[in-house]
């Protein structure tokens, strides 16, 4: 007899996307509701907490009747209330938190939290079951991490950054050569276009630590930009961005083979916003080919590797299998760790 499929409303607030959607059986997208708040943030250049916060507060009911709506479902029929508990903006994370605990007290549907990052992992889910061991490569705006999954729910980090995330040294960079606001997709659109003439640093490639470095990459390519223009001299935009995101590249890519093959792992993921990236996309599938053959490489479709409450339902239908729920004495975590799951 085949175990029946939970319908699973997920909601997601924990930077600037006001998000939900509604999940049957953990992998079957009926609604997946986002919006977005860039143009808001466009003009300061990145994401202001407080700005974020308010626009979570008007978007909210909006986006969650919306995702009933779409799917065809009323609340009666939800089986659970999914909801990113952290980590992420505390004021941003609240409204959602807020909103989610709200309903569930109000229809009685369980309450179950849900890691941030670990809703990015299983936004994989939706192309294909996952069989572990498996080891996720999780790269965005606030996190760089490998992280090792021996089985259903069991989060291990082999590797992090030791300063700026991937995304975050996009950002900087692209605000560096004046580009507009999200900064990773215009360098990846630029370096499409370009070659790697300056060959800046891969901080940390050879290192016996899983762990990554964009600092130094983020300053050498500062420093060459102001060099330039201190002696009259324009650097290739193209170029630059292409050099800056070979160098991020050439980084996850080879440390990712490296700990895929050490660990042993049957399927690869990428996941988090800078999934999304067309550089980062090409190159990992060539070197996965190439190098292990036998490893499954799953990549989400663009549309869920930003942040979406689809992941979030994913997750939250794992969660709920396993009996982890949350009170409603629940709360915004926003420096929530994995060992916290």
């Amino acid at each position: 007899m085949s175990k029946e499929k939970k319908l699973i409303l997920g909601i997601e607030s924990s930077c600037d996307e006001t998000a939900a959607a509604v999940v049957r059986g953990g992998n079957e997208i009926l609604s997946n509701i986002v919006a977005s708040q860039i143009e808001s943030h466009k003009r300061f250049g990145g994401v202001v907490p407080e700005i974020a916060s308010r626009h979570h507060v008007e978007q909210i009911t909006i986006v969650i009747e919306e995702a009933l709506a779409q799917a065809g479902v009323k609340m009666a029929e939800i089986d659970g209330i999914a909801v990113t508990e952290g980590p992420g903006l505390v004021g941003a994370l609240l409204i959602g938190v807020s909103a989610a605990k709200a309903l569930a007290f109000a229809s009685g549907k369980p309450l179950i939290p849900v890691h941030h990052i670990a809703g990015h992992i299983y936004a994989n889910r939706f192309e294909t079951a996952f069989h572990f061991p498996l080891l996720a490569l999780v790269v965005s705006g606030g996190h760089t991490e490998l992280v090792y999954m021996k089985e259903e729910n069991s989060f291990e980090i082999i590797g992090e950054t030791r300063d700026d995330a991937a995304g975050e040294a996009y950002d900087k960079v692209a605000r560096t050569l004046g580009l507009p606001y999200p900064g990773g997709v215009q360098i990846d659109k630029l370096a499409a276009e370009g070659e790697d003439t300056f060959h800046f640093p891969r901080a940390m490639i050879d290192d016996d630590s899983y762990d990554f470095s964009f600092s130094g990459l983020k300053s050498a390519f500062i420093n060459q930009l102001h060099n330039m223009r201190q002696k009259n001299l324009e650097p290739s935009p193209k170029d630059m961005a292409a050099s800056f995101q070979a160098s991020v590249i050439d980084v996850l890519v080879t440390k990712t083979i490296r700990a895929a093959r050490e660990y042993g792992v049957k399927q690869l993921l990428l996941a988090g916003g800078v999934a999304a990236n067309r550089g980062l996309r090409e190159q990992l599938i060539e070197e996965v080919n190439l190098e292990l053959p036998d490893v499954e490489l799953i990549i989400p479709p663009l549309s869920l590797c930003g942040d979406n409450a689809a992941m979030i339902a994913a997750a939250g239908t794992v969660q709920m299998e396993m009996g982890h729920f949350a009170g409603l004495a629940m709360n915004a975590e926003p420096g929530l760790e994995f060992d916290e799951v």
